[in-house]
């Protein structure tokens, strides 16, 4: 199969859809992989590397029009939209039910689009799992950031020192991108509360941290309550596939402490807070009722040599597989079969059926 590494173009995005050694064990196998020139350069892979795994560098038209699997890392977005087509098969993060136009998009060009964020082991979520744990660290040290006089924050140290208040990190959600947030926030000082809607859960969580970090039940009162003395709010509710739910409305802003700062990991989906909106590292803060925000939809993309190994680790049994033939793959494995959100021009995955029911 012909297999395609694009370069990613999304602002601020320098990861890279295959490391060189990734691409090694594709041309191990027989198949033919394009790699657009630069692509890895972000990320500290250069040109060379991949050629001398056996990739072909390309310009950006080819590199799309000619794959017949295309392996990316971030969604496409408006000015990929032209390349999208019936013989494509897109293997990607797509978060579509908070994406309509790349829906659109997508169900116009009939598509095949298998998105890393639904694709199952189980239960678990093994592609989505690489970065976010990278996300729920980045979360972390983006607290210990913005809480600086210097970045425009209230001035407070996230783990203090002897005699001061250390900060208050309140997590939303104990799944991995909050344990991780949780787990980088205990390591620098900062007081924890995690607030975890199930139950078994909750035990799992509070047998992790034992007696550094709090364990609640995720409840409105202990929501509210919990929130109105946090320094730090950081969001990282997810339903796979599905819009994130709002956990935290306009009118809870005026119940938080001055200075305040809320951090929306789940904002590929929609963002678990009401007055969040996508932003990017150039520009990752605003102001909502004088609550600042932090809302960069691509965190992972910060350290990019990292998350491209973490993920290409991750998701490389799943290209082979796809590259010895879709519908075989996707027939063979029901996990991965899972992934598939759309095809052939309709809406494959049930949560994005939900989201855009006039699309169905």
């Amino acid at each position: 199969m012909r297999i395609s590494v694009p370069r990613e173009i999304k602002p601020q995005e320098q990861r890279v859809g295959l490391t060189p050694d990734g691409v090694h064990a594709l041309t191990e196998a027989g198949h033919e992989v394009l790699v657009e020139k630069d692509a890895g350069n972000g990320a500290g892979f250069s040109n060379e590397e991949y050629e001398k795994e056996g990739a072909r560098l390309v310009a950006q038209e080819e590199a799309w029009n000619q794959a017949e699997l295309l392996v990316k890392v971030k969604e496409p977005i408006e000015e990929e939209y032209k390349f999208l087509r019936e013989d494509l098969t897109l293997f990607t993060y797509l978060h579509l039910a908070a994406d309509k136009p790349l829906t659109e998009a997508l169900l116009k060009a009939k598509t095949r689009a298998i998105a890393y964020e639904t694709v199952r082991n189980g239960r678990a979520l093994p592609l989505l799992l690489p970065m976010s744990e990278v996300a729920g660290r980045l979360a972390g040290s983006a607290a210990a950031q913005y809480l600086l006089g210097t970045q425009g924050g209230p001035g407070i140290l996230l783990g203090g020192v002897p005699g001061v208040q250390a900060a208050r990190v309140v997590v939303l959600g104990g799944g991995n991108v909050g344990t991780h947030a949780a787990q980088m926030s205990v390591g620098l000082g900062a007081e924890v509360t995690i607030l975890e809607g199930f139950g078994s859960r909750v035990r799992q969580l509070t047998e992790l941290f034992g007696s550094s970090a709090r364990v609640l039940n995720s409840t409105p009162s202990n929501i509210k309550r919990e929130i109105a003395d946090a320094d730090v709010i950081i969001g990282s509710v997810l339903v796979p596939g599905a819009k994130t739910p709002h956990l935290i409305r306009r009118e809870h802003l005026k119940t938080l402490k001055p200075g305040a700062l809320l951090i929306d990991v789940a904002i590929d989906q929609g963002g678990c807070f009401e007055t969040s909106h996508p932003t990017t590292y150039a520009d990752p803060i605003f102001e909502v009722d004088g609550i600042r925000h932090y809302c960069v939809a691509n965190m992972p993309g910060a350290v990019p040599r990292t998350s491209t190994v973490a993920l290409t680790d991750a998701t490389l049994p799943y290209v082979l597989k796809l590259a010895a033939g879709v519908d075989d793959a996707l027939a063979a494995n029901p996990d991965l079969q899972l992934g598939l959100n759309t095809d052939a021009g309709k809406i494959t995955f049930p949560a994005v059926a939900e989201a855009f029911p006039e699309l169905s």
